[in-house]
Formats: structure tokens, C-alpha cells, sequence
């Protein structure tokens, strides 16, 4: 799939899902939930719908469970695509939603390096 090009809502119900981690683990451990997984996940969601990028054949934001990707905290992923991001602040998040969620173009400066993994 070629940047700037949405998914086509005949590949299913949405075009996109974003997923973030929202996983905390007992004992120390670290986890995206200790690095404020949950205020990333609720900024994605309203900047989404803000911007009218939700609903079937658009865009769904999800809350997952563990994604074993710890050591690169926090940690969402977008599929179709399966593009690993992580991230620091709302700026992060709004970039992710303008470039990547509304206009299929990658922010290659947050994303995860493949060999992160718990």
C-alpha cells in the first residue's frame, strides 16, 4: 500500500485500527501502562473523532492488552499496515492521527525498531 492512500473499506468493517497497549504488569515489571498508555489511547481517540476520521470504513481506536512489546513503552500499532509507533506526548499522538490515520503516510520518527520486544 502506497502512502497517502486510505485502505479500502471492502477489506473490512474499517479501514485502519490503531491499537494501543494498555497492558500493566504486577510485580515492577515495567509496562506501557506505568508510561500513561491510557492518556495516549483517549487523546488518539477524541483527536479521531474530531477530526471525523471514525466510523465503518474509517478509522477504530482500540484498546488492547499486552502487544510483548514492554521494552518499547508505550506501544500502539496500526493495521492494516502493522506499523509499530511509540510514543512520548500528545504531539506524538496528533502527528500519528494527521499523517498516518488520515493521510496513510508513516511517521517514521516514532516508530518502534524491530528488535524491540518485552
Amino acid at each position: 500500500m502506497s502512502s497517502n492512500t486510505q485502505p479500502s473499506p471492502s477489506t473490512g468493517y474499517y479501514g485502519r485500527h490503531i491499537f494501543f497497549c494498555l497492558n500493566e504488569r504486577k510485580g515492577g515489571e515495567d509496562s506501557c501502562a506505568r508510561h500513561d498508555a491510557q492518556a495516549g489511547f483517549d487523546r488518539c481517540k477524541s483527536r479521531v473523532k474530531e477530526a471525523g476520521l471514525s466510523g465503518p470504513g474509517k478509522v477504530r481506536v482500540n484498546k488492547a492488552g499486552c502487544l510483548d512489546r514492554c521494552a518499547g513503552g508505550p506501544v500502539a500499532v496500526v493495521y492494516p499496515e502493522a506499523v509499530w509507533y511509540t510514543f512520548v506526548d500528545k504531539e506524538d499522538i496528533d502527528e500519528i492521527v494527521e499523517s498516518h490515520l488520515k493521510n496513510g503516510e508513516v511517521v517514521e520518527r516514532l516508530l518502534l525498531p524491530k528488535d524491540v520486544g518485552r
